[in-house]
């Protein structure tokens, strides 16, 4: 009788994917990475364990929303105190931390809890097209569409 394949959390092979995300719309681009970080892609998924791999985005500055987002897109941050809200739009988030919008739209497509966020640190965003990552010899991962 054959049972159903369970991957243990000590033999997880993992490898490192460089992602460009240049002229890339930002929720095509975060679902692929997100199915990364998660290891779905691999036929050894197993859904309680971090299966995934480590992925770098470079180029951050340069993704693009379709539409009406760069304006009409907010993203609330609450201090924690009476009136500590601090709205910001897309453009804004593009211009000052393009890292941060990036991050946001991938980590909350990862589930939630003590899992998600050990994927959620996996993923290296940059803004330019530098990172000190090349002592681990990341693949380039073209994205499909």
């Amino acid at each position: 009788m054959r049972t159903t394949f369970m991957q243990k959390s000590h033999e997880v092979d993992r490898k490192w994917f460089v992602v460009d995300a240049a002229d890339k719309t930002l929720g095509r681009l975060s679902t692929e990475v997100a199915t990364l970080l998660r290891g779905k892609h691999k036929p050894t998924f197993t859904p309680h364990v971090d299966c995934g791999d480590y992925v770098i985005i470079i180029n951050a500055d340069k993704i693009t929303l379709t539409g009406n987002k760069l304006e009409n897109k907010l993203y609330y941050r609450h201090s924690g105190y009476q009136g500590g809200l601090t709205v910001r739009t897309a453009k804004q988030m593009r211009e000052n931390t393009p890292e941060r919008m990036l991050e946001l739209s991938v980590k909350g497509m990862l589930p939630k809890g003590r899992l998600g966020r050990a994927m959620g640190k996996k993923l290296f965003v940059y803004a330019g097209s530098e990172h000190p990552h090349a002592a681990q010899k990341p693949e380039v991962y073209e994205l499909r569409g």
